[in-house]
């Protein structure tokens, strides 16, 4: 398992090392969802053999910055595919990870354990003492990529409403980070009342 871990690691590091416009989605986020998912795989007591498959689906969640911005999950999963089947990753394994990657699209419901892992660690980070450094990134990200100026109120109503909307759908996560995403929704709901 380390091998392919090690050998992905790297591989995605090149990929999103030279997008210099992503202040968000780079190879930074991609460790902490990693982390974030072996962590909660831990917690959700699952079985072993699932580990490097989640592992990888977390490497290679946002690679596909290097194709295009938008309506890019399938973009992802294919670039994962190419990869592994290059390093004659097991087929059948292969389709697990697309899946688990193609979960992360926001409209998807989550089948499995596995997705639901994924897409509470994608967010994670929405949840801690870093938010808004992290969603100030992203704001910043997307205006420039998309080269549009987003106003603050603007910024802040699309994150109060994201954050109302969002639920956690691993056990774990609803038990450590419900109560920061509540102070977060607060904290929100001051500065959209003084914009």
């Amino acid at each position: 398992m380390l091998d392919i871990i090690t050998n992905s690691k790297k591989y995605v590091n090149m990929l999103l090392w030279p997008l210099d416009t992503h202040y968000y989605h780079e190879y930074e986020h991609a460790l902490e969802v990693y982390d974030r998912c072996m962590y909660l795989w831990e917690k959700e007591w699952l079985w072993e053999n699932d580990l490097e498959m989640l592992g990888l689906a977390a490497l290679f969640h946002d690679v596909w910055f290097i194709i295009q911005y938008d309506d890019n999950e399938y973009i992802w999963a294919m670039i994962a595919k190419n990869y592994l089947k290059s390093m004659l990753y097991p087929t059948e394994k292969i389709g697990i990870i697309e899946r688990i990657i193609i979960s992360t699209k926001p409209d998807l419901k989550s089948t499995n354990i596995l997705e639901k892992i994924i897409r509470d660690a994608d967010t994670d980070n929405l949840w801690r003492d870093d938010f808004f450094e992290k969603w100030k990134r992203l704001k910043k990200e997307i205006e420039t990529i998309k080269k549009i100026k987003i106003k603050d109120p603007d910024w802040n109503h699309h994150s109060l409403d994201f954050l109302s909307k969002h639920k956690f759908l691993t056990d774990t996560n609803i038990k450590e980070r419900q109560q920061k995403k509540e102070e977060n929704i607060q904290k929100l709901k001051k500065l959209k009342l003084k914009n």
